[in-house]
């Protein structure tokens, strides 16, 4: 096991992810499965691939993901974020691109709690005048 390596946290809805920056070809692993097992999705690859992209260091690491909570979005997002944090770590100098394009920020949308007397966050049960 490699002893250089930068860790990352990401959340994103419901979903944590935590990251493991090696040095490396640009391997992915999540939850044990490669990248193109988990996300099924092209949109989900895109979206966690895009730090490395902006950072230009998309085969100089491989990288380890435990993710949990949440559904395939959150997920991609929280992963994201992790993989963000984590190049942080790497190099304070990548701070600068990866703020810019909006990677470090965690992303607050959340769902609505329901309300009691509703059958959901804001819809109303039907009113009745008689």
């Amino acid at each position: 096991m490699s002893s250089i390596q930068h860790l990352g946290t990401g959340r994103r809805k419901t979903s944590t992810a935590r990251v493991i920056l090696r040095p490396g070809t640009g391997n992915f692993t999540v939850n044990g499965r490669n990248l193109e097992q988990y996300f099924f999705d092209e949109i989900h690859r895109m979206l966690v691939k895009r730090p490395l992209e902006a950072s230009d260091t998309l085969n100089k690491f491989d990288v380890l993901v435990r993710v949990d909570g949440g559904g395939p979005h959150g997920q991609a997002g929280a992963v994201q974020h992790g993989i963000a944090r984590a190049l942080v770590e790497f190099s304070t100098e990548l701070r600068g691109v990866l703020k810019k394009e909006g990677f470090l920020t965690r992303d607050p949308r959340m769902k609505e709690r329901k309300k009691y007397g509703q059958p959901g966050a804001r819809k109303r049960f039907q009113f009745s005048k008689r």
